[in-house]
């Protein structure tokens, strides 16, 4: 039986190299386990306990140490998100129906979209709600009538 396990921890190896979330490895080695287990015992269900336990001890005990160490997030630090609430001024008109529309804020500008199927005018004041990659989501900044009011009498 050890050969059917020695069997089975190559093809998971192998399987681990074709995939890149280093889970399988946690299995191959629980196999090679098991293998070791089919030269002292001839019992399945030994052989099989010992599989089983030994793979999930692995992935609880040293995934996380492999995500933390080997499986680093390669993000490249970005204040890009740091827009997100301030206001900007419409400098295309912004159509999420065609995909167009652009807006500075802080001096840069910026492709931009609306959340829902809502169109914004040039030169309309706009707050940024989120981002969506590298298009920034607004939406109007509704004026109260009293600003209305005031700008007419200027």
């Amino acid at each position: 039986m050890w050969q059917v396990w020695l069997i089975i921890s190559g093809v998971l190896f192998i399987l681990e190299i074709i995939t890149t979330g280093f889970l399988v490895f946690w299995l191959a080695i629980g196999a090679l386990f098991a293998t070791v287990t089919s030269l002292i015992t001839d019992s399945i269900i030994i052989q099989l306990i010992v599989f089983i336990a030994s793979s999930c001890l692995l992935l609880y005990f040293t995934k996380p140490l492999v995500d933390k160490y080997i499986n680093k997030q390669k993000t490249l630090p970005t204040n890009a998100y740091s827009i997100i609430g301030k206001k900007a001024i419409v400098l295309e008109e912004i159509n999420s129906i065609t995909g167009t529309g652009q807006i500075k804020v802080d001096g840069e500008v910026w492709s931009a979209k609306t959340l829902g199927d809502e169109i914004i005018a040039k030169g309309s004041e706009v707050e940024i709600s989120s981002l969506d990659g590298v298009k920034a989501c607004v939406k109007l900044i509704e004026k109260n009538q009293n600003s209305i009011i005031e700008n007419k009498l200027d």
